[in-house]
């Protein structure tokens, strides 16, 4: 075996041996993850797209508060796979798994859930209440964006 770092690896199989059973979970894990968000992600955005304006119709909402709705429900879709696009991206990352990665990845689900999932209860329920758990999830994200400044390689030594 080489003495590469992970992220230094000649070929993925080499990339591979440097992985401790730990860190193969945490990718497995992540992948998970990114998986679920993007494929409700991907959901979401077409009943989005598709079923959410009859839905709001029938639900008896005059056409501006639908068309706000609407341009709420699109802007968690948006956000939401975004962000299944982060966690894919930490998932393969080349970086050994460490308790930063693991945060930035608890941040980016937290951030899925209380932002967009806020959203959509927002505009599925007409409970505009929701709108102030919306904030909670964008902090979330930024302070996960955030975190990725003090993140880095643990098996180098500064």
């Amino acid at each position: 075996m080489t003495s590469a770092k992970p992220y230094e690896a000649t070929s993925p199989s080499e990339q591979v041996k440097t992985l401790t059973e730990t860190e193969s979970q945490s990718g497995r894990t992540g992948m998970i993850v990114a998986g679920l968000a993007g494929a409700s992600a991907v959901g979401i955005g077409a009943f989005g797209a598709h079923g959410l304006p009859d839905f709001l119709e029938q639900s008896g909402l005059d056409p501006d508060t639908i068309a706000r709705r609407v341009e709420q429900f699109e802007t968690g879709a948006r956000y939401h796979l975004a962000h299944a696009i982060v966690l894919l991206s930490l998932a393969i990352a080349p970086l050994r798994w460490s308790g930063w990665l693991r945060a930035i990845r608890a941040l980016m689900v937290a951030g899925l859930v209380f932002f967009s999932g806020s959203l959509y209860l927002l505009v599925l329920t007409n409970t505009p209440v929701m709108g102030a758990i919306t904030p909670i999830g964008g902090v979330c994200w930024i302070v996960g964006w955030l975190m990725f400044v003090g993140c880095r390689d643990s098996s180098t030594s500064r």
